[in-house]
């Protein structure tokens, strides 16, 4: 049986083309200011190759667009959006670090997307992303290791055998002794820590060079509520006597000058939020101990009001691009 490789392209592709369009002219953006403010040169080689992925993927995806009539989004862009030439805001720690988690969250959206696209070329284009950027991951998480800025995360000791669950206490949250942490738990909870860690930075940053008072204000918001959950999730893991990750609030300068388009930085912090959403289902799903699982509940009950204010705060400014949408039936029949 002949398998017909460019079919038309389903909805299921169109997102995640689309998606992906508007996330790399959102991060050349980003990269080509921190290519022009890093002085490690170790650090800027990183930045470079996670610059010339970006160009390479808006290349393609633009040539895709155009081969199937559709519209190009609007995205962001260097003459709009960022001044390279702005002073200094983060360290090069800081930036190192953003980079290997900007790689980290690029598998994890390319390999979603590996899932669900059937069209040969789009997964051909989907699986030489998650390949290049897990080669980005693992030049920066190298070069961390090797300046000593990665935190591993918590070791735990061997458990003598295997064995079954033989009392409901395991579930036990609230109420009566709480169990040790599982090795899952643990894991879920720290990748949330580094999470909220690199995000509440983000945003102190965001917050000093946004030029609207409302775009400042949502950012100090976001800074605030990253610290609360950090407060949450480091108390967890002090009650099992386990370390946490250090703080990066200290690699931000206090320039207070223009660096992104506050639609810009608006874009970069609903990205984060949906990160941060992402990552908070799979610890829901993996913990068992009843207060972990309603720790979880109640803060992505937080951040999705945080992330409704934000969608309303961009549509109000023009800064809200549509995604591609179904036709509307209903309208097309009252006309």
């Amino acid at each position: 049986m002949e398998i017909e490789h460019n079919p038309r392209l389903t909805s299921v592709e169109i997102s995640h083309i689309w998606n992906a369009y508007m996330n790399d002219s959102q991060s050349a953006c980003v990269l080509k200011y921190f290519m022009n403010c890093t002085e490690d040169p170790n650090v800027k080689e990183v930045v470079q190759f996670g610059l010339n992925i970006c160009e390479t993927h808006l290349k393609k995806l633009k040539v895709l667009f155009e081969k199937e009539k559709f519209p190009i989004p609007i995205g962001f862009n260097e003459n709009e959006d960022v001044d390279v030439h702005a002073p200094r805001i983060f360290s090069d720690s800081y930036i190192l670090n953003y980079m290997r988690d900007f790689a980290a969250i690029g598998m994890n959206t390319y390999g979603t997307a590996l899932g669900f696209v059937a069209r040969e070329d789009v997964y051909e284009y989907f699986s030489t992303c998650f390949a290049e950027t897990n080669k980005l991951h693992r030049i920066a998480k190298n070069l961390m290791l090797e300046k000593g800025t990665y935190v591993r995360g918590p070791y735990i000791q061997p458990p003598e055998k295997s064995e079954y669950v033989k009392k409901q206490s395991f579930l036990t949250g609230w109420f009566g002794e709480r169990r040790p942490l599982t090795a899952m738990e643990i894991a879920s909870i720290y990748a949330n820590i580094q999470r909220n860690v690199l995000g509440a930075s983000t945003m102190i940053a965001f917050s000093q060079i946004a030029k609207s008072k409302e775009v400042k204000n949502y950012t100090m918001r976001g800074k605030q509520i990253a610290s609360k959950h950090l407060e949450v999730f480091n108390s967890i893991l002090n009650e099992d006597n386990l370390p946490t990750p250090m703080s990066w609030a200290s690699e931000v300068t206090n320039s207070t000058a223009y660096v992104f388009s506050d639609k810009l930085i608006m874009y970069h912090t609903a990205a984060l939020i949906s990160v941060s959403l992402g990552h908070y289902g799979i610890a829901l799903a993996g913990s068992m101990r009843r207060d972990l699982s309603t720790h979880f509940i109640r803060l992505s009950s937080e951040i999705l009001k945080y992330s409704e204010d934000g969608a309303n705060l961009m549509i109000d400014n023009g800064w809200l691009e549509q995604p591609p949408r179904a036709t509307d039936r209903d309208a097309l029949g009252d006309g």
